[in-house]
């Protein structure tokens, strides 16, 4: 039987509870030390891939996110809660709008380089009716990745094969995750999860919306990577590899192992003949795969043409959608 996603459930009224530490202890001290910084400097290669859920793929779906390449670079997803449809109301212009303010805002001097702030300001300037869950991740030249979230978006460091960091999200209960809304009863810049790892040269990061991570285990996530010539074939592989577990009723997906795990589950009668909750859930899935990579900063007069040259993303990283085209925002 597959599992019925029960994601549409809007935010009940905002509790005022501390915000939740990371699990995970910090990474080991970056290789971009400040002693280095001057000569060397962290920068991000970023993939990505949007699938629309099956029912939604000629409007887009209700995904949205952000790349820019300036910097250390910076990337944002943004999941519209569906269920605002019930109420005539389009789920994905909230988070449309909550992106295309987080490209505007980036480089505010409020903001200074801190995602919590560029959630602050993105989402007092959207005026859209929804809600959505979003993360933002911004790379210091240190080295630094700094991290806000707001529900159940998600963000996973790989380096040397293993899964070292990973966000946790964020809930009212099963199915209903914090989110940032245009109601008074939704989450603001100050429930965010907020958190920094210490990044080396080399260390992959994979980023993406619970359409992605209710579908994929860490292992597969893994075994994609290490398969995978860069980083734009790496986000469309995993996104690949979603979607087909989404759709099939026979996968033991996470999404189904957790809902099991809550008290969701088949009528009993169905248990005697062997039956369980089980299958992939169908949803938006937004893969965003970065590559941390070290670049050269000499003293000399040459530091603008060197920079110029080791910037792969440039000032506003081409981003894709399910065609991938040419964008700093997409939906």
């Amino acid at each position: 039987m597959a599992a019925s996603s029960t994601a549409t459930r809007l935010s009940p009224p905002r509790l005022h509870a501390p915000t939740t530490p990371s699990p995970h202890l910090p990474l080991r001290r970056s290789r971009f030390s400040p002693l280095r910084a001057a000569k060397l400097e962290a920068v991000l290669s970023i993939g990505t891939h949007l699938i629309p859920h099956p029912r939604k793929a000629e409007t887009g779906g209700e995904d949205a996110f952000f790349v820019n390449g300036d910097d250390g670079g910076v990337f944002a997803v943004a999941d519209g809660v569906s269920g605002w449809a019930e109420k005539d109301v389009n789920p994905a212009l909230f988070s449309r709008e909550l992106m295309a303010h987080t490209s505007t805002f980036l480089k505010d001097d409020e903001v200074n380089h801190d995602p919590q702030l560029l959630l602050m300001k993105a989402h007092a300037a959207t005026t859209s009716v929804g809600s959505a869950t979003v993360i933002i991740a911004m790379l210091e030249k240190t080295g630094i990745l700094k991290i806000a979230s707001v529900g159940d978006c998600g963000l996973k460091v790989i380096r040397k094969g293993q899964v070292m960091f990973s966000t946790c999200p964020q809930e009212h209960y099963f199915d209903c995750p914090y989110q940032l809304s245009s109601e008074a009863i939704g989450q603001t810049y100050l429930d965010a999860l907020v958190c920094t790892v210490n990044l080396m040269e080399g260390d992959m990061i994979v980023s993406g919306s619970d359409g992605f991570f209710d579908n994929i285990f860490d292992q597969e996530i893994v075994s994609v990577i290490s398969e995978s010539p860069g980083v734009d074939e790496a986000a469309k592989a995993l996104a690949e590899l979603a979607r087909k577990h989404s759709v099939d009723v026979t996968f033991d997906s996470p999404y189904s192992m957790e809902a099991r795990s809550r008290g969701f589950d088949v009528p009993s009668w169905k248990k005697f003949i062997g039956g369980k909750l089980i299958g992939g859930k169908m949803d938006d899935i937004t893969v965003i795969v970065a590559q941390v990579k070290a670049v050269m900063i000499p003293d000399d007069e040459g530091v603008d043409e060197e920079k110029g040259q080791g910037d792969e993303q440039g000032s506003a990283v081409a981003v894709a959608s399910s065609e991938q085209k040419e964008d700093s925002i997409t939906t």
